[in-house]
């Protein structure tokens, strides 16, 4: 495998203003949207010898990064499909890359996914041409990130959700909402951390949602003005207590080990990494549930080598590969059968198939003018707006 060198990145925000979404109309998505895409094929057929991907970091790992890590050389063998790999950094750096055509495949989160079908960058997927597909989790498949009238549009990797992280000896008593990090959050002022990110405010709508009934939120993605002038309210009042905005996984687990950070949202995978001789921390899902992602392998409506392009999502969604990359990043695998040859403890400190623990996740989703919890006497604001707000909360 070859791999395209990238600007460093080990995040998944969003950061930055997205100038790319003026010149699309996301409220099409659920009408029209797709029209553009090059449709399901019906048949596969000769791999084309090559396929270029576009993806996380840790998402197409062939040994180089290391010797253990490798489930890009089994494909290359198995299928004849030498693969060249991008990472990126940004949802938004994804988006703008995509369009050029250059990739066959690009593994999106849920805030990216609308936007590629809503531009017409991503072309439907037949999961009947897709093997492993039938074994992946019910409740990944055929939602509203990945399938939209009744098109799917990719294939569901692994997921995880967003945390509440604490210092035990710094935090007391234990908390067990995101009151800690809102309205609470001033008792540990400047040792705050949040997600840096505009979809960042979809966790202060999960607050909302649970402590302000009347605003009325039904889907934290899906904010008209006053539930969002709401939730940006909650993050003004948040950021005199935030010590720092974190996207680079590895400076917050860093953060919290020197003390300089003691409660704020994380990731089950720096909960892991972090030195217990350095701090004492635990990571819940509070009692309002919590935002989070459900990763989808998309296949590009220019995609040149399309054949290439469905082999490769097979072989992610196979077990044995799916547990390898999902564990390397530190998530939950897509199916049972992937738990098998996951590490011992792996599936359960993430929660794999656990679909009551699942239903407490908002997966990212993408905010666009029609309401995505299926209002229509409102409109909604889309990411545009999210993205102006992100700027107002941070000054």
């Amino acid at each position: 495998m070859r791999t395209i060198p990238t600007r460093s990145a080990t995040s998944r925000t969003l950061g930055g203003a997205i100038a790319a979404l003026s010149l699309i109309t996301l409220s099409a998505c659920g009408s029209d949207s797709g029209d553009s895409s090059t449709g399901a094929v019906e048949k596969l057929g000769k791999n084309e010898g090559e396929v270029s991907i576009l993806a996380w970091p840790g998402y197409v790992e062939d040994g180089s990064t290391d010797p253990e890590v490798d489930w890009v050389s089994s494909f290359e063998k198995e299928t004849g499909c030498q693969v060249t790999a991008k990472v990126y950094g940004t949802s938004d750096e994804a988006f703008n890359l995509a369009k050029s055509g250059e990739y066959d495949v690009v593994a999106a989160s849920g805030d990216l996914t609308l936007r590629m079908i809503a531009a017409g960058e991503a072309a439907e997927v037949n999961t009947d041409l897709i093997p492993n597909y039938e074994g992946i989790y019910d409740f990944l498949k055929d939602r509203e990130w990945n399938t939209v009238d009744g098109k799917n549009y990719g294939i569901p990797h692994g997921y995880g959700a967003n945390l509440l992280m604490y210092n035990t000896e710094d935090v007391s008593p234990a908390p067990t909402s995101w009151k800690a990090v809102f309205e609470d959050a001033p008792e540990h002022k400047g040792k705050v951390t949040a997600y840096d990110s505009p979809i960042y405010i979809a966790d202060a709508a999960v607050y909302l949602m649970a402590h302000q009934p009347d605003l009325g939120i039904e889907n934290p993605y899906s904010l008209d003005e006053k539930q969002l002038a709401a939730a940006v309210d909650l993050l003004k009042a948040q950021r005199a207590s935030v010590g720092e905005y974190w996207s680079d996984y590895t400076k917050t687990q860093a953060s919290f080990e020197t003390g300089d950070t003691v409660v704020g949202t994380t990731w089950q995978v720096i909960a892991n990494l972090i030195d217990p001789k350095k701090a004492s921390v635990e990571a819940i899902l509070p009692s309002e549930g919590a935002t989070g992602w459900n990763d989808t392998w998309m296949i590009s409506s220019k995609a040149k080598s399309p054949n290439c392009a469905y082999a490769w999502l097979d072989h992610i969604s196979d077990p044995e590969v799916n547990a390898q990359a999902t564990e390397y990043f530190g998530e939950a695998p897509n199916s049972d059968k992937a738990c098998e040859f996951a590490s011992e403890g792996h599936c359960e400190t993430f929660h794999a198939g656990d679909e009551k623990y699942a239903e407490k996740i908002w997966f990212w989703n993408t905010p666009i003018e029609k309401c995505l919890d299926g209002r229509t006497d409102v409109k909604c604001t889309d990411y545009q707006d999210w993205t102006k707000a992100w700027a107002e909360i941070k000054g």
